[in-house]
């Protein structure tokens, strides 16, 4: 009898758990079709990655690109603008001479008419008129017209010259005015482009040392050692001088003291010494800002920037520059601090 029961109990249990297994069974399909989905790629989220130091400064020399045109438009606008605002001082020394001379005639002219207005014909006009003889009337009458015909015309010209030049002005203010608004739509666009290549070059990576007389360098390892590294790269050009420590001339051990005393390390202005005040870095682990030696003797040493180039002051007749650490015999590497 009990025998006979224990497949029964074995096979309702598997009949109620099926619709479970079921689940669970479609369940592993969708996850292995899942996974060779996402194998090939074909769900797989788009993974977002950081943008490379190459990548970010080819976006920069874009920028650049779509900066420089604005900046040589902004200087024609600005030197266009010097000029007619020279032209238009120019003009405005020669009206008022003119504004003044029509002024004078104006005022001429309005005290004529106002004591003709209040008096009558001038004392003048009268005594032509009551002591002329008959036969001299006509040839004094012709000299008074003659007088209010030069006066006219002496008016007239000057109020055309006026005109002229006024008309000038106003051409040149215009222009000046239309430049003016040109300059400030440039001067904003030169303010934006500005902005957006700082926030590129604010997003390359801490360990990127971005300098302008030495290449970009990537794997910075300190703070001490990017201070040091702007602080050569900006010595580039100054002459070689022997026992120098700078500002304005360096020998070897003098650039490098120099530069690392800028990040609160003091060397001494000695290879042999600076040697024995930095940890020992092999070669394969050497990084910008290590000391690189040359010479059994120690005899020389440079800032490293990586990829095989330092900064140094190499010899008399040669400034600092940055050159290849592979045409000296290397003797090792050190890493001050």
């Amino acid at each position: 009898m009990p025998v006979a029961t224990m497949p029964l109990q074995r096979h309702v249990p598997r009949r109620a758990s099926r619709p479970g297994g079921l689940r669970r069974a479609a369940r592993r399909v969708v996850v292995l079709v899942a996974a060779a989905a996402v194998g090939a790629g074909l769900l797989a989220a788009p993974a977002y990655a950081e943008p490379s130091v190459d990548e970010i400064e080819a976006q920069i020399d874009k920028q650049w690109r779509q900066l420089e045109p604005t900046i040589e438009q902004y200087n024609k606008v600005r030197a266009q603008l010097k000029v007619n605002r020279e032209k238009s001082a120019g003009l405005e020394k020669k009206i008022q001479p003119l504004a003044l001379e029509a002024e004078l005639a104006m005022n001429r002219v309005a005290d004529m008419a106002s004591r003709y207005y209040i008096s009558g014909p001038s004392q003048e006009l009268g005594a032509v008129l009551l002591n002329a003889k008959p036969d001299m009337l006509g040839e004094q009458m012709a000299f008074l017209n003659r007088l209010a015909a030069q006066e006219r015309k002496q008016l007239e010209g000057v109020v055309k010259i006026r005109k002229k030049y006024d008309g000038q002005k106003a051409k040149l203010d215009t222009l000046i005015a239309s430049q003016e608004k040109q300059e400030k739509e440039l001067a904003a666009k030169k303010k934006q482009i500005d902005a957006k290549i700082k926030q590129l070059e604010r997003s390359l990576p801490v360990t990127t040392v971005k300098t302008t007389n030495c290449p970009t360098i990537n794997g910075v390892v300190s703070n001490a050692a990017r201070t040091a590294i702007r602080t050569a790269c900006a010595q580039v050009g100054k002459p070689y001088v022997w026992g120098a420590t700078g500002p304005n001339s360096f020998d070897c051990s003098g650039l490098t003291q120099y530069a690392y005393k800028a990040a609160g390390i003091y060397l001494t202005h000695f290879t042999g010494a600076q040697w024995n005040q930095g940890k020992a870095i092999s070669r394969a682990d050497a990084r910008p800002g290590d000391l690189v030696f040359f010479f059994s003797d120690l005899h020389h040493v440079g800032l490293y920037l990586g990829n095989n180039q330092m900064v140094h002051a190499p010899r008399a007749g040669k400034p600092v520059n940055v050159s290849s650490i592979t045409t000296m015999p290397v003797a090792g590497f050190r890493r001050p601090g």
